[in-house]
């Protein structure tokens, strides 16, 4: 095989694997943006009490003492939360298969 051939091979593979890349991203993209437009988060129904701490509070205005249980409560709620929604999305896309 002569190098001129070569290199027009490997320029013919670079631009597929380019055209196949824009092509993917995009229908990924189009796939997550149609997941989250149909995806609704459900606000927050946590239960207050003395010692826990509802999302939407302040962390600073929380007693010096009960801030590091805050900040804990607060990053809890935000984990929970979002592992509701991963699993929406998980089963939203296992109905559509």
């Amino acid at each position: 095989m002569q190098m001129k051939h070569l290199i027009i091979f490997a320029l013919a593979g670079i631009i597929l694997l380019i055209g196949f890349n824009m092509f993917n991203s995009n229908r990924h993209e189009s796939r997550i943006a149609a997941a989250t437009s149909s995806t609704t988060i459900s606000p927050d129904t946590t239960t207050s009490s003395e010692d826990t701490v509802n999302t939407n509070t302040d962390i600073a205005s929380q007693p010096l003492g009960k801030q590091p249980k805050a900040i804990l409560d607060n990053a809890t709620a935000q984990i929970e939360q979002a592992e509701q929604v991963n699993q929406e999305r998980v089963e939203q896309m296992s109905a559509a298969q």
